[in-house]
């Protein structure tokens, strides 16, 4: 047997370094692996954070007002924009107002359309000024309700329901084609419990000097 012959012989049999080129061939598919995981869990949180803040607004819209339980409550500029703020602050890292854009929308029912509603009023906030309510601005009328169909919000003959629309521009933790979407709208309405004042102010928001609304 030639030299040449019994090295290619030895070379053949030679297990030495084999785990490490298994290993170098599996690295790429586990580090994609991991990576999709990893981000895939933060899309996850982050979108579960912006149904909740959705959910919190609404909430919290929905208790606001001053009066006794003897008279329809108001509500002002002020207390609207301390929703807002307390979203931002609810939101924390995610830079709510930065990444994306918060609607409140004020439903009632529609006056001149018997079983319809309106938006009576509505209060925005967030630098992604593109996003516009998938309802209507304030003043809009004849509406079956707020909500996906065969889900919708609707308001007590003689109530308001809060609709909050919150939209967020996903940041993603690695790179934005690992996550399902880039962007999406989170919504959640909540019935008002008190009377609330629908007639005074301005469509039913009192404004209060030195408090800019937070106009659409």
């Amino acid at each position: 047997m030639t030299e040449p012959f019994r090295n290619l012989l030895r070379l053949i049999r030679d297990r030495r370094g084999v785990a490490m080129i298994e290993f170098g061939f599996s690295l790429p598919i586990v580090l994609l692996l991991s990576l999709t995981g990893a981000e895939l869990t933060n899309y996850i949180i982050t979108r579960m954070r912006i149904s909740q803040i959705a959910l919190h607004l609404a909430d919290n819209a929905a208790r606001i007002g001053s009066g006794s339980q003897l008279q329809a409550k108001s509500i002002s500029e002020s207390d609207i924009n301390d929703l807002l703020v307390g979203a931002d602050l609810q939101a924390e890292e995610l830079a709510l107002y930065t990444n994306g854009r918060v609607i409140i929308s004020s439903l009632e029912p529609d006056p001149t359309n018997s079983g319809k509603y309106r938006i009576r009023w509505q209060r925005c906030r967030g630098a992604k000024t593109a996003e516009v309510s998938a309802y209507g601005n304030a003043g809009r009328t004849n509406l079956a309700g707020m909500g996906k169909t065969g889900r919708l919000a609707t308001a007590p003959a003689d109530g308001v329901t809060m609709y909050v629309e919150v939209y967020y521009e996903y940041q993603p933790l690695l790179k934005a084609s690992l996550a399902p979407n880039t962007s999406f709208r989170e919504e959640a309405s909540m019935m008002v419990r008190d009377r609330r004042d629908t007639v005074g102010g301005n469509n039913g928001v009192y404004p209060v000097t030195g408090v800019t609304a937070s106009t659409c």
